[in-house]
């Protein structure tokens, strides 16, 4: 019995994904847009959501929409943006009380469709613009939420490590996109963006909940028609082939330094050996009793946080670490020293099954919500790939030790970023 039973209809110009569960009082519709990354685009594409979640041709008001959905029995509108590999993905959920859980017989979920229908068909234009106003509100935010990245020092240094690791694969652009070109965006330039979107991206509608899988079916063909495209896919991601290891170090006036090390795993989601990076990921820097926690934090006492982390669409995994300035040549000693254990086969077996015990409660926690069920199964439509949530355990319960030694010898280092203060530069 699989944890996830996931019914895919193909649709006008998308994809239905229906997930019927009883797990939840809510039923959850999630649309999801995807495209290549590139720099033309990154900024318009990271404003559109925005835009077209503060208000409607209906509801031309953020406050008139905000009332809508407080009418539909409080009901929520959601939107984010993301990178999966070399791909920038739109997500706009609407979540809205199960009509089986009330007194009234309102036809809430038909209610839900017509509403995302309302926020993605018939945004508030005036010919062939978006709303003046709104689209200035909505760049002034976009400019605060880029620059916002500037000032979270632990973020800022991830996204440096991408930029100077990635620099001039599409990867490196920010989910936000740049903050000199949110200027230029006009309402028209936005509107034709938006149209071109709608007409070129690959799209996806979940629905998960205690739904009738033929209702979902009626209400998305009345209510959401596309035209028929080819997605564009790009190919996987892979090793750039860079010989030499990039050191970057850079200086702000920053107390704790900020060590940021790039690696670049060959290994992506879906690929025979996929299962064994993650339990690889998972001994070498993924959880507390992890490697790095071990050796560089608590042995050492070399660093205030210290964790890994894949990027399962471009096959990247990164270190994240906050450091005293003076501990730098340490620190990436030590965490060279721990990779090099992994490709030793230096680990035990509890190690391994803490690891993948801890995997698998961590993949059953993100599908205990509605967001969480989408996250895992969008897996397969960003790689092309069929995989189930319980093949994804089965095959990382059958990982042996022999299998992660062999999985961390293609891991190889590509970037070391440092944020240094600036007196220790000198």
């Amino acid at each position: 019995m699989d944890v996830i039973s996931e019914s895919v209809k193909s649709m006008n110009g998308y994809n239905l994904h229906v997930v019927k569960t009883e797990k939840y009082k809510t039923n959850t519709l999630v649309w999801k847009m995807k495209a290549p990354l590139n720099k033309e685009t990154v900024t318009l594409r990271s404003l559109l959501p925005h835009v077209l979640q503060s208000n409607s041709a209906a509801y031309p008001t953020t406050g008139k929409l905000r009332s809508y959905l407080d009418e539909l029995y409080g009901a929520t509108l959601f939107v984010d943006l993301a990178k999966k590999g070399e791909y920038h993905v739109i997500t706009i959920s609407v979540e809205i009380a199960n009509e089986k859980f009330l007194s009234d017989n309102t036809p809430l979920l038909k209610k839900a469709f017509q509403f995302l229908s309302e926020i993605l068909t018939k945004p508030n234009v005036q010919g062939n613009a978006f709303d003046q106003e709104t689209v200035e509100k909505e760049k002034r935010t976009l400019k605060q939420r880029i620059q916002s990245v500037y000032d979270d020092k632990m973020r800022y240094s991830n996204f440096r490590l991408v930029q100077e690791m990635c620099n001039g694969e599409p990867y490196s652009l920010h989910v936000h996109g740049e903050k000199e070109d949110v200027d230029q965006i006009t309402p028209e330039s936005l509107y034709q963006y938006y149209q071109n979107a709608l007409s070129q991206d690959e799209l996806d509608l979940y629905v998960i909940g205690d739904v009738n899988e033929a209702d979902a079916e009626t209400f998305a063909g009345e209510l959401l028609s596309f035209e028929e495209r080819t997605p564009q896919s790009l190919p996987s991601g892979t090793d750039n082939g860079k010989e030499r290891v990039n050191e970057v170090r850079e200086e702000q006036d920053v107390k704790q330094g900020k060590l940021n090390i790039g690696y670049r795993t060959n290994v992506v989601y879906g690929d025979p050996d996929y299962y064994a990076l993650q339990v690889f990921n998972g001994i070498f820097g993924g959880f507390s009793h992890s490697k790095l926690f071990l050796n560089v934090r608590e042995k050492a006492s070399l660093a205030y946080y210290v964790a890994s982390r894949l990027e399962s669409h471009k096959g990247l995994m990164m270190v994240m670490s906050g450091i005293d300035n003076s501990n730098y040549d340490q620190a990436v000693n030590i965490i060279k020293e721990q990779l090099e254990a992994m490709k030793n086969g230096d680990f035990t077996d509890q190690e391994i099954e803490q690891t993948k015990a801890v995997i698998k409660n961590q993949l059953l926690e993100t599908v205990d919500t509605a967001r969480g069920i989408v996250e895992v199964l969008y897996h397969n439509v960003v790689s092309g790939k069929d995989i189930t949530l319980q093949t994804w355990m089965d095959e990382m319960d059958k990982v042996k030790s022999e299998e992660i030694a062999e999985v961390a010898k293609k891991v190889h280092l590509d970037t070391v970023y440092f944020l240094t203060g600036k007196e220790a530069g000198k």
